[in-house]
């Protein structure tokens, strides 16, 4: 009797044990459950942690809630201006309500995928070339609200849509680089004639500053010889201006009369004195001066 009570003990664990391992769960941190009893939600979503359920009777789902990266596939589709691109972008969405996520969708990241690629083409369609190009922050935000309205009704919260790349034909690269460069070879033109308006304003400034002082030619005339000389290997042929010779002369009349009293100064056999007798007589030389009949001055 003892025997049979004890088998019988037994046997009720190891049903239990057994039990308990089909009827235990484990939901982990970033998952929520959702149980199913006979095919119908049973009950709150359920936490992370352990969990228990009726073998055979229910069925526990696990639903990630992590924020999910879907690449959308590159979309080839025609701009408002009639240029043929191919756009690619990705999907950061997450799920908030599991349950709904579960029941109201069969397939929800299916489901957010061609969302998104069918809004993306509607987007492709609705711009510029110019917009794909360097105004995609309004394009990002004008996706994620175009994915995001439907997707709040199955549980799913789109967090951010971003344009990876649009990819253009290789005759349109070629359009482009070709307007660029038109576009610099311009900017360059205008660059370089406002230099010239400016420089020509200074040059003739320093025209008229030179006419005013014909000394400052030469002066200018005489840096650019030594600015030429400083190379070794070059040869420099410099006629003399005509202003140079003019200048050099007018010099050499001013400096002519008071030179010849300078040197009457210093020489003492070229003064002479007045006498008692009325004769003109060298001081320290030989010759002398005397009055003639019709008053002119004779060396004696």
């Amino acid at each position: 009797m003892v025997q049979e009570l004890l088998g019988a003990i037994a046997g009720a664990g190891c049903a239990a044990l057994v039990y308990l391992a089909m009827a235990a769960r484990v939901v982990k941190q970033y998952e929520r459950g959702v149980l199913f009893r006979l095919g119908r939600v049973a009950g709150d979503v359920r936490p992370p942690g352990l969990t228990l359920i009726i073998p055979f009777v229910d069925r526990l789902q696990k639903i990630n809630m992590q924020i999910v990266t879907l690449p959308i596939p590159a979309q080839e589709g025609i701009t408002r201006d009639n240029v043929t691109v191919r756009v690619d972008a990705v999907v950061y969405f997450k799920v908030v309500d599991a349950e709904s996520a579960l029941v109201k969708v069969e397939d929800y990241k299916f489901a957010v995928s061609q969302m998104a690629q069918t809004s993306l083409r509607s987007i492709i369609g609705k711009s510029d070339l110019d917009d794909l190009l360097s105004n995609r922050e309004k394009l990002n935000q004008g996706l994620e609200l175009m994915i995001d309205s439907p997707a709040v009704g199955w549980g799913i919260q789109v967090d951010r849509v971003e344009i990876k790349d649009v990819s253009l034909p290789d005759t349109m690269k070629r359009s482009m680089a070709r307007q660029a460069e038109a576009d610099r070879e311009r900017r360059a033109r205008i660059i370089n004639a406002d230099a010239e308006f400016q420089a020509s304003k200074k040059l003739a400034e320093a025209a008229q500053q030179m006419a005013d002082t014909p000394a400052a030619l030469q002066l200018r005339l005489l840096q650019t010889v030594m600015a030429v000389s400083a190379e070794k290997n070059s040869t420099l042929v410099l006629p003399i201006p005509v202003e140079l010779l003019h200048f050099l002369e007018r010099g050499n009349r001013q400096a002519g009369p008071d030179g010849d009293r300078e040197l009457g100064g210093e020489r003492g056999e070229q003064q002479t004195v007045p006498h008692g007798d009325g004769e003109l007589r060298l001081q320290e030389g030989e010759q002398k001066t005397v009055p003639d009949d019709d008053g002119e001055l004779r060396s004696g």
